[in-house]
């Protein structure tokens, strides 16, 4: 996956999501959010995947779960993108950290009185 940034709050690359047409409806009103969450496939990755293996952040291995390695065991991405303009059936992006041709399985508007917490901890990356 060279050439991918390692998340979408680390990149500048602008991309475009095109919804198919018949889905064209469902971006009624989603012009007024600023980010939106994109779940997508992570086709290119095929099995069998470890259940452990380093991170970006450690040299040590870590559990599949407690990393974000593309390599899962359900080939599911989650990012958080900026929304820069929405045409038509295209939504134009800004954090882009996906593959070009990434299937996308949903969008969600990013809202910020439910998806910001306090009190929270990062476990093995606390001091990192």
């Amino acid at each position: 996956m060279s050439g991918v940034p390692r998340q979408s709050s680390n990149s500048n690359a602008e991309g475009t999501i095109e919804i198919f047409e018949e889905y064209q409806d469902g971006l009624k009103d989603l012009e007024g959010f600023s980010h939106i969450y994109c779940i997508y496939n992570f086709d290119l990755i095929k099995p069998p995947v470890p259940l452990q293996s380093k991170s970006f952040s450690s040299r040590d291995k870590k559990g599949v779960f407690a990393i974000r390695t593309p390599f899962r065991p359900n080939p599911i991405g989650l990012s958080i993108f900026e929304v820069i303009d929405i045409t038509e059936n295209q939504i134009h992006i800004k954090g882009v950290d996906a593959v070009d041709r990434t299937p996308v399985l949903d969008i969600k508007p990013y809202v910020s009185e439910f998806d910001v917490r306090s009190h929270t901890n990062n476990g093995w990356l606390n001091g990192k």
